[in-house]
């Protein structure tokens, strides 16, 4: 029999015996369209034999219909053409079998993880950044312990040193602190960060920020002078501690 693909109109030339009596799904090997094929219909009419007598033909047409193309030669499939079409399977590989016309999905929840363990990462990145960075004070206000760096030994003392609370017009409070770096030794000295510390009754620390001197080196038996100030520091700093610490960025 004669199958022709609804899709591409690819004809296939099969034996019968290939659809059997009950019919079956079919594929086409050329577009991949699957379809069921029912088996071949039976012709129950008795034919005319020569004792029936002459049979007589029909009349003719005063019109003839216009004629079609005719249509592309059946591809024949044997064994030898069906093991070349299929990349060298088996034999028994069935061209015609139906394939599953979906894809396997993809799991959306692990996308979903990556994406929020990546934007959490990038947060806490960002959070680390801003409080070593900007808002050392604020670190020590939210019990981070932030570490500023180690203590520089250097032979550079603190002189002249000067803590005032003023209250502002607005109601807040200014803490302001002054004071000198000097050199007492005869040689040049670099000047480091200066560290400020506020500490509680049991020396606690309640807040620390930075202060970056106006010039980075200091002549023998000179000073410098630095001043720093801060809104509203906690109420319950009670001691003032000074130290050197590594320069931030270089």
């Amino acid at each position: 029999m004669i199958l022709e693909c609804s899709q591409c109109r690819t004809r296939y030339l099969v034996p019968d015996s290939a659809i059997g009596a009950d019919g079956r799904t079919v594929r086409c090997a050329s577009c991949k369209h699957s379809w069921f094929q029912a088996p071949v219909a039976l012709d129950l009419t008795t034919r005319a034999t020569a004792a029936d007598g002459p049979v007589t033909p029909a009349p003719k047409r005063e019109a003839e219909a216009p004629k079609r193309e005719a249509p592309a030669a059946p591809r024949v499939f044997d064994d030898a053409s069906i093991s070349a079409a299929s990349g060298g399977r088996s034999p028994d590989y069935d061209p015609f079998a139906p394939q599953p016309p979906f894809k396997p999905r993809r799991n959306p929840a692990r996308r979903w993880t990556a994406a929020a363990f990546i934007a959490g990462f990038s947060m806490l990145l960002g959070t680390g950044a801003i409080l070593y960075s900007g808002a050392p004070g604020l670190a020590a206000q939210l019990g981070f312990g932030l570490n500023l760096g180690s203590e520089v030994e250097t032979p550079l003392v603190f002189a002249d040193k000067k803590v005032e609370l003023r209250t502002q017009t607005n109601g807040s409070e200014l803490f302001i602190i002054s004071g000198k770096v000097a050199n007492p030794t005869a040689d040049k000295q670099r000047v480091p960060d200066i560290r400020i510390e506020l500490t509680d009754d049991q020396n606690r620390l309640v807040y620390s920020w930075r202060v970056t001197p106006q010039l980075r080196e200091i002549g023998p038996k000179q000073s410098l002078e630095f001043n720093s100030a801060q809104v509203d520091p906690p109420r319950n700093a009670r001691w003032t501690r000074l130290s050197f610490a590594n320069e931030i960025g270089g």
